[in-house]
Parts: structure tokens; sequence; C-alpha cells
């Protein structure tokens, strides 16, 4: 008799694998890296890269549906660049379905906040059990975000202050509705919490999202979180929070 978790490995095992590709200036750490995913029956390791010019170059022929990147590669960790993030904006823009997950050593905001704009779909610590690694790679790869709320909060916290005016451009684009569904998205509401509140069915809010997303030009609802924050302290009076 198969157990549960039999059959569950089985039935990763026989969809398409993960398509992961490692970004990382040791190579130590891509091995082991590379060995860990490897292990796993739902993945595979199709290509890494040991700077960001390798990376560009080689990831978009490989069509990885994740990209593990060091956030700070080669000399840039002494001069506190995050050079593994711009690798993620731009092979987003070379593979839009692309789900980066960001690997540091440094809990670093401005990392954290710079690696969400660009549209990483995670950020985690070098220090992650290999466990919570290849969870974080299947949670990503599956289209959800690797971001805990207690980083959710930093990011939007990082936004508070002087306001960055957000205009007419991206936010004439959005209708009356989109424009609420907006607003309770940066107060950290989920889909099914928004559908309550606007007595809306759970699948017309996802669809809502995804068309704002669209018309806002971003790729992670993180972003949209970010936007709908920065309108918010251009339209509230002074002194009013």
């Amino acid at each position: 008799m198969r157990t549960t978790s039999q059959c569950g490995d089985r039935g990763r095992s026989e969809r398409p694998p993960i398509r992961v590709f490692l970004l990382d200036d040791h190579e130590v750490v891509r091995r082991g890296l590379r060995d860990l995913l490897e292990d796993e029956p739902d993945m595979t390791v199709v290509g890494e890269a040991a700077d960001a010019r390798q990376a560009l170059a080689r990831a978009p022929a490989l069509r990885p549906h994740v990209a593990v990147l060091d956030v700070r590669l080669g000399s840039s960790a002494d001069t506190g660049d995050h050079e593994g993030i711009d690798v993620c904006r731009e092979l987003r823009v070379a593979l839009p379905g692309l789900a980066c997950l960001m690997l540091t050593s440094f809990d670093d905001d401005e990392a954290l906040f710079d690696a969400i704009m660009a549209g990483a779909a995670g950020y985690v610590l070098k220090q992650i059990q290999g466990s919570a690694l290849v969870t974080a790679v299947r949670t990503v790869a599956a289209g959800q975000s690797m971001l805990d709320p207690g980083a959710t909060a930093r990011v939007l916290a990082r936004v508070r202050g002087p306001a960055v005016p957000v205009g007419p451009p991206e936010l004439a684009r959005l209708s009356p509705r989109e424009r609420q569904i907006l607003d309770l998205i940066g107060e950290g509401l989920t889909n099914r919490q928004i559908a309550e509140r606007l007595y809306l069915a759970e699948k017309t809010v996802k669809n809502r999202i995804s068309a704002i997303l669209t018309k806002l030009k971003v790729g992670r609802r993180i972003q949209a979180a970010v936007i709908a924050e920065r309108v918010r302290d251009r339209e509230e009076p002074p002194g009013f929070r």
C-alpha cells in the first residue's frame, strides 16, 4: 500500500519539473544549492552563473521558471551595491513569467525594498534551512509571494514619509472600483478580505487585481501596495495619521 507522502511525491514527479537558474559568485554555494534542489523530484537546475554578465547572457535561453539570485555579487559586497537586484530587473524584462527569489546574507531593508520594486517574488536569508528554501522555490514557482507579513510591513513603512507623487498616468488607468481595491491592497487585506469588504466574489477580486497590476505596469501585488501607500501619503492632509 502506498503512503500519502509517496503518492504526493509521485504526483509532483509526474508534472514537468520546476526549472531553476542559480546566480551566486561563490562556487561552493552554487554547488550546495544545485545538490539541494536537484535532490527534489520536481526540480531541475538548468543553469548557473557566477556574475551578472553570465546570468544575463545564459538565463533567457534556458527559460527557467525560477531564478535564485544572490543580492550582492563579488566586490559589491564591500560597497553595498545590490547587483543581483539589477539582474532580477533585467531578467524579468526578458522573461516576464520568471519568478526571482533573492538570496542574501544580510537583513537589509533597502535591498528588500529595491528587490520588491524590481519584481522579485521572494527574499530569503542564506541562513534559511534547506527544506525551507525548497519550499520557497516551490512557492514562487506557483506564482505566490515569499514574503512574511513583517517584511511586507517594513516595505510599506519604507515608503511612508515625504510623499512621492504618483500622478494621473498611473491612476487614470484604474476604474473607481479598481481604485477601491488598490486602497485595500495597500491596507494589507487578502483577496478574501477585500471580497468580504466590497461584497464581491473572491474570483472577481482576483481578476480585478490582475487588471490593476497590468494597468499599473507592475508584476507583483506588493508593488501595487507600495503605490497605494504613496498615493495615500500624497492625498491625506498633514497630521492625518
